[in-house]
């Protein structure tokens, strides 16, 4: 093998090691894990090509400085689990606990949001 095989080898597995981990970071790397609280306003299965799991999480309460002021926040999520979205379509209007990861970007067949729920720790 010439050098300058060698030399484009080594560019190409240095492109390809770094393209992959690039790739984990950006759509596999959890980036944080919480847990979550308020009325799940629903969860659905949708999508166009790839269809996934998203529901939304309505999470009330008061707003700062302004008195008997009344706010809410909605807490969009998707759900990988079928199980676990199975569980979360029957409790729709329900106060609910949930566990979520949070990833820097979506990816497609996972969902459209980097918050990815994936399992219910209460409801109520």
């Amino acid at each position: 093998m010439s050098t300058k095989a060698k030399v484009w080898s080594i560019i190409l597995a240095i492109i390809l090691i770094g393209g992959g981990l690039w790739f984990y970071f950006r759509y596999y790397f959890v980036f944080g894990e919480g847990v979550k609280a308020g009325e799940l306003n629903y969860c659905t299965y949708k999508g166009y090509i790839f269809k996934t799991y998203e529901g939304k999480l309505i999470q009330s309460g008061f707003k700062k400085g302004a008195t008997g002021s009344i706010q809410s926040y909605e807490f969009k999520f998707s759900v990988e689990d079928k199980a676990v979205a199975d569980s979360l379509m029957r409790c729709s209007g329900k106060n609910i606990e949930v566990h979520y990861k949070e990833y820097i970007a979506p990816i497609v067949w996972r969902g459209v949001s980097e918050f990815v729920v994936d399992s219910i720790i209460s409801v109520n």
